[in-house]
């Protein structure tokens, strides 16, 4: 008899299937990396919700559920042949490309997922719990601050080495271009300016589009190719 895996919380749900996907592809994938990185988040994430470490569990949960929905989505897309979001086709075009180092696949991925998905998971949850943005700024702060703190891990575990020689390195330079908390700050604006739009649906399609471009514009320069 199959045994049918519980789940305690939608996050829940979200990690088994983040957890399967880092099965599906080989260690070296550019998505592979980021999937992993992205499953350590969220884990850290459903920890801090288990331990009541959010002033509203339930605001928390559908945020980072509805956010891992367009990641999962962009990925679904492609297994099946179709288009993912512009912020996400760098990161599966460049994915297999032998010059572009680990962490380069991990910084464009959360590039992708934190300066568009994000904004739009915003959205999505207001209109889920029928709220104002505002409602969710603790909780955003809150998810926000996990990835800050892991931010650093993330990038010693994929960038080993002495730090004379990081000095030197062309990768140090191309992602000290890049700041998370950057990237956090324009989400979060980027959500309110949704929000406000709702009322004119091709005025916000259109600035969604464009931060789509704007984003994966990005996420193309993060993965320049390096040399040895």
């Amino acid at each position: 008899m199959v045994q049918l895996e519980h789940f305690a919380t939608p996050v829940d749900k979200v990690v088994s299937r983040l957890r399967t996907l880092s099965t599906t592809w080989p260690e070296r994938d550019g998505v592979a990396v980021f999937n992993r990185v992205y499953l350590t988040v969220t884990e850290e994430v459903d920890r801090h919700v288990d331990a009541g470490q959010f002033p509203d569990a339930q605001a928390a949960i559908t945020l980072d559920v509805r956010f891992a929905e367009r990641y999962l989505a962009a990925v679904e897309a492609v297994t099946e042949e179709r288009r993912p979001p512009a912020c996400w086709r760098p990161l599966f075009q460049f994915r297999r490309h032998p010059g572009v180092r680990p962490l380069q696949f991990a910084l464009a991925g959360i590039n992708a997922h934190i300066g568009h998905d994000l904004a739009l998971a915003v959205v999505d949850a207001c209109r889920t719990l029928d709220c104002e943005p505002v409602y969710l700024e603790d909780e955003f702060d809150r998810v926000g601050d996990i990835l800050i703190a892991l931010e650093e891990r993330i990038r010693e575990d994929l960038m080993p080495g002495p730090d004379v020689l990081q000095i030197a390195d062309p990768l140090t330079h191309l992602i000290g271009s890049w700041s998370l908390e950057r990237a956090r700050d324009g989400a979060w604006s980027a959500a309110r300016a949704l929000w406000a739009l709702r009322a004119l649906p091709d005025l916000a399609d259109e600035f969604a589009r464009r931060l789509d471009a704007a984003v994966g514009l990005a996420s193309r320069m993060l993965l320049t190719p390096l040399p040895d």
